[in-house]
């Protein structure tokens, strides 16, 4: 299991109450089970709608289950922004 930081933008911000939290997980899938345990309700909308970055990469359509995680990483939850 890795073991690193979740951190959260604008509306996903919001819904968990909280700018970052830690992870531990292999794949961003299990690290996005967490958070839906964690934060049931509004927040588990929102990741519907959200795209992710792991360590500055963009996940893409890539299967969440097939995106490893590394030790010391981060995992950017970003929700769709207004604008250009």
């Amino acid at each position: 299991m890795a073991a690193g930081t979740i951190r959260y933008w604008a509306a996903a911000k919001a819904a968990a109450g909280t700018a970052e939290e830690p992870y531990t997980a292999e794949t961003l899938a299990e690290a996005l089970d967490g958070v839906r345990e964690r934060h049931p309700g509004e927040l588990t909308r929102v990741l519907l709608r959200c795209s992710f970055l792991i360590d500055g990469n963009p996940v893409g359509t890539r299967g969440h289950e097939t995106v490893r995680l590394a030790e010391g990483g981060t995992v950017e939850v970003l929700p769709p922004f207004a604008g250009g």
